[in-house]
């Protein structure tokens, strides 16, 4: 256990810095500076998270030429006259109809409850839990009457969604260790409390590495390699993404 956690903390280390950004979706938030900006780039960008990278890239950047690259004064002040040019926009199973409904929910969160930051905060600090926190945000995000087919987009951990894309999302946003990839702008929250965003990668290397015993990529499975990985750090276990995702996705290990 000894190697493993100086075998992955090496390719943390070789990971977790700006030259990962460029073809990363994490790149997409890192185009805005303003703290508001950022979030909603980053939650927009996380959500298109699937596929090719370089695809989900194109499509991120695509949705937010579309906000004039100021997502949160659009969101703010957009009229239906502003929403009707998302009428071709599409990416995979996520299409205009969609785009939509998280512009008004968005609009909803920030105006109503504060931003992102303050739901994602507000159900941490209920149980210091990331699956209180993701239900609780799932409840706020589709408080708004919407379409039924809207809500797949965002992860029902009740159900046992492995949620990889908002993990994924909270990564960006809390953790800070200077190395220029993570932002480190929600300070309410501890890295402690957050999991890992399991894909098929994160998932067949931990598996590989004996990290991960559950052979199901679900929310069981996230708690699992969480609690492995903070034998390695209990401060930042979702620091080893970096490693264990790059193994996977860019070494083919």
């Amino acid at each position: 256990m000894i190697d493993l956690k100086e075998f992955l903390d090496e390719k943390y280390r070789q990971y977790n810095r700006p030259e990962f950004i460029e073809t990363d979706p994490v790149s997409i938030p890192h185009l805005f500076t303003d703290e508001k900006d950022i979030e909603i780039a980053g939650f927009l960008s996380a959500t298109l998270a699937w596929g090719q990278r370089k695809t989900i890239i194109s499509k991120s950047k695509e949705l937010l030429r579309l906000m004039d690259n100021r997502p949160y004064r659009f969101i703010l002040e957009a009229d239906e006259t502003d929403f009707s040019r998302f009428g071709n926009f599409c990416h995979r199973t996520f299409n205009s109809t969609d785009a939509l409904y998280f512009l008004h929910s968005l609009r909803n969160i920030y105006t109503t409850h504060g931003g992102l930051r303050e739901v994602f905060e507000n159900g941490f600090h209920r149980q210091h839990d990331a699956s209180v926190a993701i239900a609780r945000f799932r409840e706020i995000f589709f408080e708004s009457a919407g379409p039924l087919r809207t809500r797949k987009h965002i992860a029902d951990v009740a159900k046992g969604s492995a949620a990889k894309r908002l993990n994924m999302f909270l990564r960006w946003m809390v953790r800070v260790d200077n190395r220029g990839v993570d932002f480190g702008l929600w300070t309410g929250i501890d890295p402690a409390w957050l999991k890992i965003p399991l894909d098929l990668h994160t998932g067949a290397i931990a598996r590989r590495l004996e990290l991960l015993s559950r052979t199901q990529n679900d929310w069981r499975a996230v708690c699992e390699l969480t609690a492995r990985l903070q034998h390695f750090d209990p401060a930042d276990p979702v620091k080893y993404d970096f490693a264990l995702f790059s193994l996977g996705a860019l070494e083919k290990f």
